[in-house]
């Protein structure tokens, strides 16, 4: 008899939990705060926030054109995925933010972030918004070897954060994810978790 009760007991709580959370490849940060303050101007010369893409699933990474392998290299996985998602990719905005405003001009920004595909924006601001926008991502970024001249490269985080319909953050995507991964991860969140 006390089985059975403590077997009842443990069905109805499981019932009352709804369902279970989803699970993630990537890392979940659902609640994390990140992203608040995202005001930057796209490659079109557009001002733009999270906000403009709510009903879509967004994609934000920190890079630069400059960049010999960790930009080019997840911009070229997001554009796998995008392929992967299909016309699901309609539901997507990917979106690139330069760490580096004094070389990455509207007009570079505009020639390279679509070309890994057409629906790709660049996001770029003032030195102060850069930071700015940086500091609320809680990402890093800094200027490293020849400073004092053009020349330079910049350190920077290499990971992808995904925002929800809503505009919440949810993931945390760690550099050299899979696109197959990636997808499914986005999948999910298009579904509604």
């Amino acid at each position: 008899m006390f089985r059975t009760l403590v077997v009842a007991a443990a069905l109805a709580l499981a019932a009352c939990s709804g369902p279970p959370a989803p699970t993630f490849h990537a890392t979940d940060i659902t609640g994390a705060e990140y992203g608040r303050t995202l005001a930057l101007t796209d490659h079109n010369g557009k001002p733009r926030t999270l906000d403009d893409f709510r009903g879509k699933v967004v994609t934000v990474f920190f890079g630069y054109t400059q960049c010999p392998d960790v930009c080019p290299t997840t911009l070229t996985t997001m554009s796998e995925v995008m392929r992967r998602l299909g016309p699901e990719a309609d539901r997507v905005q990917v979106l690139f933010v330069t760490v580096d405003p004094e070389r990455d001009t509207q007009a570079l920004l505009a020639n390279y972030v679509p070309a890994f595909d057409p629906r790709f924006l660049g996001l770029r601001g003032s030195l102060d918004e850069t930071a700015a926008v940086a500091k609320d991502f809680r990402t890093f970024y800094q200027k490293s070897g020849d400073t004092s001249g053009p020349n330079y490269t910049i350190d920077h985080a290499a990971g992808t954060y995904v925002f929800d319909s809503q505009g919440r953050a949810r993931l945390y995507v760690k550099h050299g994810e899979t696109a197959e991964n990636i997808a499914a991860d986005i999948r999910v969140l298009l579904a509604g978790n």
